[in-house]
C-alpha cells in the first residue's frame, strides 16, 4: 500500500467525407454575424432571411476525450437567453439544476424541449454498457441520454467542457462510454489531517474528470481520524466528525462517486494500539512491532470487527477496504522462532503444519466476511494474498494491486491466472508520496500519459490482454508518509494533472490524439479546480 509503506479527433471527419453537398442551414435567431436588429427589420422586410453553409462540426474537446463523434453541419449549440434545461425523467433533475446552474440558465422541470433548450432522458433501461451516454446537438438543441443516471450525468460533464473550452457544443452526436468501470483517488486522511472543504474540492474536480471512486485510508499507525462510537479512545484530536462525512458522502452520491472507507489491518493499527497497548505484537525478547496487532489474541479480531461494522455502516457503497499489507511478523527471517504465540494459534486453527502466514491469510477472510455481512465487497492490498499455504484468500477479495517489492507481493499475472479481480494502483506510475522517500517522485502526469495503461500493474510491463476482464479499473493514489512536506493546496495542485491523465487513461487506454503539450493546455482550458 503505502510505501513505508489542439489535436482533435478529425478522423470522425473521414466518415462523411463522401458528403460534397453543403446544406444550407438558417442561423438561429439571435445568433451569427450581423444578427443585432434583425427581430425589428424583418416584420417590415419582404428579403428572405440570411443563410449560410457551414463546415463539419469538430469533435469537442474535453477531458478525458469523447470516444465517438459523427460530425454535421450546423452552427452547433451555446445557450440563449430564453435557454432552459428540461428532464424528460423526473430523477434527473439534480443532474439538471446543478448543469442549468453551472451554465447560468434556468431549470425548466420535465417539460418538452423547446429550441435553444438542453433535454437529459434516461434510455431504455439495460440497453447500453453503464456509465454510457449519447449527446446529441441538433436543432438548436442538446439531448444527452444514457441507460443510468451516471451517464447522464457524465454527458453533462461534456457539455460543460466543451463550453468552458470552446463556448460552444459541436453540432453531432457524441456516443461515449467508459473502458473501466473503476476510476478514482485514493486519498491517505491518516496520516495528512484533510479538511471536509478540501476533500468536497477533488470530489467536484474528479466529477468533471468523469472518476468515481474515491478511496479514504482513514486509519494507520500515525492516526485515526473518522469519530468512532464504538471505540472513541482510537480517534485523533485532528478528525473528521461524522456529520462532515456525513456531507461529504452526500455530495459524492449527487455528483456518482462511491466512497470507499479503509480500516488496515493486521499492520497499520498503530493508532489503535496507542488506545490498546495490551494488543501490540511482540516478540519472544518483549520488542513490539511497529502497528502490528497480535492476532492470535481473541481481542484483536473483536476491536477491529466493531470499527468494520460500524464504518461499513457509515459508508453506503458497494466496497469496503480491509488492507490487509505489510504484517510485520512476516517480515522476519523466522516468523514461527520470533513469534510463538502466532505459531502456535495457527496450529490451533489449521491444523499441524500451518504457519503465520496461514493465519495472517485466515485473518483477511475473516475480516472479508465482516465487510461480506454488511453487504459489501472487500478490498484488500496485493501483498496480503499469498500462495503455497493452507489458507488461500477468497475469491470475492478485489486485490489492489500497488507493489511487487513486499513481502507475499507476487507478479500481477499470478492474481490473474487464479482469476481474481484485480484493481491498478501501480506505484510506479499512480504513487504521490509526501515528502518523496524511498526513490519516490512527485509524479506529473505526463508519464501516466504517454506509458501507463490499466495493464500496467507493475513496474512498466503491461499484462497480456486476455486479463482485461478481470481488471476493473484504477486509482491514483496520494500517501501522507511525510505529511508537512507539502500543504494542502499544493497537494491539490500536484495531483491535478495526474489526476487528469488518468481520467484519460481509465476512459479511453488507448495513445491519446493530443500531445502531453496540447493535453497540459486544454486541462487549462476546462480547469474547474479552485
Amino acid at each position: 500500500m503505502s510505501p513505508s509503506r489542439g489535436v482533435l479527433v478529425a478522423g470522425a471527419a473521414a466518415t462523411v467525407a463522401a458528403a460534397v453537398t453543403l446544406t444550407v442551414v438558417a442561423w438561429p435567431e439571435g445568433s451569427g454575424p450581423g444578427t443585432q436588429g434583425a427581430a425589428s427589420s424583418s416584420s417590415t422586410s419582404s428579403s428572405p432571411s440570411p443563410s449560410r453553409s457551414y463546415p463539419l462540426s469538430t469533435t469537442p474537446r474535453t477531458i478525458p476525450a469523447v470516444r465517438e463523434h459523427t460530425p454535421a453541419r450546423g452552427p452547433g449549440w451555446k445557450p440563449a437567453k430564453d435557454s432552459t434545461v428540461v428532464v424528460a425523467d423526473p430523477e434527473l433533475a439534480d443532474e439538471a439544476k446543478l448543469l442549468a446552474e453551472e451554465l447560468d440558465i434556468r431549470y425548466r422541470g420535465e417539460a418538452s424541449a423547446r429550441s435553444g433548450d438542453v433535454e437529459l432522458a434516461i434510455g431504455t433501461p439495460g440497453k447500453g454498457a453503464p456509465e454510457s451516454y449519447t449527446l446529441k446537438t441538433a436543432g438548436d438543441r442538446v439531448r444527452i441520454s444514457g441507460p443510468d443516471q451516471a451517464g447522464v450525468f457524465y454527458g453533462t460533464r461534456t457539455l460543460k467542457q466543451s463550453m468552458s473550452a470552446d463556448s460552444t457544443m459541436p453540432e453531432g452526436v457524441v456516443r461515449d462510454t467508459p473502458d473501466r468501470a473503476q476510476r478514482g483517488l485514493n486519498l491517505d486522511i491518516a496520516r495528512k489531517h484533510y479538511s471536509a472543504e478540501w476533500i468536497e474540492a477533488r470530489l467536484r474536480e474528479m466529477a468533471d474528470l468523469k472518476l468515481n471512486q474515491l478511496g479514504l485510508h482513514f486509519s494507520d499507525d500515525q492516526a485515526f481520524r473518522i469519530e468512532s462510537e464504538s471505540h472513541p479512545e482510537v480517534v485523533s484530536e485532528e478528525h473528521l466528525t461524522k456529520a462532515e462525512v456525513r456531507r461529504i458522502l452526500a455530495l459524492a452520491e449527487s455528483l456518482h462517486i462511491t466512497v470507499v472507507g479503509e480500516i488496515d489491518s493486521p499492520g497499520h493499527l498503530g493508532a489503535v494500539l496507542r488506545a490498546h497497548p495490551d494488543l501490540q505484537l511482540r516478540d519472544t525478547q518483549g520488542v513490539a512491532r511497529q502497528g502490528a496487532i497480535d492476532i492470535s489474541r481473541t481481542e484483536s479480531a473483536e476491536i477491529v470487527d466493531d470499527l468494520l461494522r460500524e464504518y461499513s455502516e457509515l459508508f453506503p457503497g458497494a466496497w469496503f477496504h480491509v488492507g490487509a499489507d505489510e504484517y510485520q511478523a512476516l517480515t522476519v527471517s523466522d516468523p514461527q522462532a520470533s513469534y510463538p504465540q502466532l505459531a502456535a494459534a495457527a496450529r490451533e486453527k489449521y491444523g499441524a503444519g500451518a504457519t503465520i502466514q496461514d493465519l495472517t491469510e485466515g485473518w483477511l477472510n475473516d475480516r472479508a466476511a465482516v465487510v461480506r455481512d454488511a453487504q459489501k465487497i472487500p478490498k484488500a492490498w496485493n501483498d496480503g494474498f499469498f500462495s503455497g499455504g493452507r489458507v488461500t484468500a477468497h475469491k470475492g477479495i478485489e486485490v489492489e494491486y500497488w507493489t511487487g517489492k513486499e513481502i507475499g507481493a507476487r507478479p500481477p499475472q499470478e492474481y490473474l491466472a487464479e482469476g481474481r479481480k484485480v484493481v491498478n494502483l501501480n506505484d510506479e506510475f499512480l504513487y504521490y508520496v509526501l515528502g518523496e522517500p524511498n526513490d519516490f517522485v512527485y509524479p506529473t502526469g505526463e508519464r501516466i500519459y504517454e506509458q501507463w495503461t490499466p495493464f500496467v500493474l507493475r513496474g512498466t510491463e503491461p499484462v497480456p490482454e486476455r486479463y482485461s476482464k478481470q481488471i476493473l479499473g484504477g486509482r491514483f493514489a496520494v500517501w501522507g508518509d511525510f505529511p508537512n512536506a507539502q500543504t494542502q493546496k499544493q497537494v491539490a495542485d500536484g495531483i491535478r494533472m495526474p489526476l487528469n491523465a488518468v481520467s484519460q487513461k481509465l476512459w479511453d487506454p488507448g495513445k491519446p490524439e493530443l500531445t502531453w503539450a496540447q493535453f497540459k493546455a486544454l486541462a487549462d482550458e476546462v480547469d474547474f479546480s479552485d
